[in-house]
């Protein structure tokens, strides 16, 4: 098949992402409002941590989410189906955007790498450069889609009644609050959580790919070796995802502490996160660890590994489903 041309790829590039990112956020959303409202609650988030000792200070008030049955259920209750998509607006318009840059610059990437545009000659690539890869990509996808990211953390962290009726007063609160560098607060940690999480998500999926095709080899008879089915990449993108979430999971509770530092908080959800509470990510971990122990760092690590699970898989089957339709209609 002949390459496509360079701009011809980048659209097909920059659409696949764009559309495989829309779909994984809106399939996975109830799963994310949970992780961050456990995220963004100074209490503890399970029960059992509620009877620790060394809490007892930093916990006077009740708890408003024990667990994530309880929190489905009160979401639920309170907020209605709704509730479970609050945010989803701003986490389209960030993740969109997101998935493009990202699947646009990792192709750029890995096709300056491999000396070939063809995504079957990039499977050979060593593993070091596709962690690489997806750390840069990473990186300027952040960067690119970063305020959208801080908006749907905002929404999605208000319950009822909302603190913020929509996206705008949102924007303006945080403008006349923060200035407009305060769209980018908490990009610090943002980076230093996308570096190590996007290496590990590119990286293994294609360690994963690989593996993959090496069982194909040895246990199919079939012609197509070399191709994986949707059900292998959609296992491929389902460890992927799982992997990157468990070790990078503390950072992502730092960024979304200072995603809502300083900015409004009903009562009814516990006490907020006061304006320079934290003076550096260090810091944050620090006192993370101090006021509500190793268990703060992981709130929210239970629907975060449900969600990144799918979440990955949807992703990358979604793009490369999308990814093979346009090249055969652009062709």
């Amino acid at each position: 098949m002949e390459e496509p041309s360079k701009l011809k790829r980048a659209m097909i590039d920059s659409l696949a992402g764009a559309i495989s990112g829309g779909i994984s956020r809106t399939v996975t959303s109830p799963l994310d409002v949970i992780k961050i409202r456990f995220q963004v609650q100074l209490e503890p988030t399970s029960s059992w941590a509620l009877l620790r000792k060394d809490l007892a200070s930093a916990t006077a008030a009740a708890s408003k989410y024990t667990g994530m049955l309880q929190a489905t259920k009160d979401i639920l209750r309170e907020e209605g189906v709704q509730g479970f998509w609050r945010g989803n607006v701003p986490a389209l318009l960030m993740v969109m955007p997101y998935t493009a840059i990202q699947f646009t610059v990792l192709h750029k990437l890995k096709t300056f790498a491999s000396g070939s545009s063809k995504t079957e000659n990039h499977i050979n690539l060593s593993p070091y450069l596709s962690y690489i890869s997806g750390a840069l990509a990473g990186c300027a996808a952040t960067v690119g889609s970063y305020p959208f990211d801080l908006l749907r953390t905002i929404l999605a962290s208000q319950g009822e009644p909302k603190v913020y009726p929509n996206m705008r007063s949102a924007f303006m609160d945080i403008v006349h609050t923060r200035g407009f560098q305060g769209l980018y607060s908490g990009l610090s940690p943002t980076l230093v959580e996308i570096i190590p999480y996007a290496g590990l998500q590119f990286g293994t999926y294609d360690t994963f790919k690989r593996w993959g095709m090496a069982w194909n080899h040895r246990y199919s008879n079939t012609a197509a070796e070399d191709n994986l089915s949707s059900f292998q990449l959609f296992l491929c993108g389902l460890a992927a995802g799982t992997c990157a979430k468990l070790v990078c999971h503390p950072l992502d509770v730092v960024k979304k502490r200072f995603q809502i530092e300083g900015l409004q908080r009903h009562p009814r959800y516990g006490a907020r996160v006061e304006h320079h509470a934290y003076r550096n990510m260090l810091d944050a971990m620090q006192r993370i660890l101090r006021l509500e122990g190793w268990a703060g760092l992981y709130k929210g690590i239970i629907p975060s590994t449900v969600k990144a699970a799918p979440a990955g898989a949807v992703t990358f089957v979604a793009y490369e489903l999308t990814s093979d339709w346009l090249e055969s209609t652009f062709n």
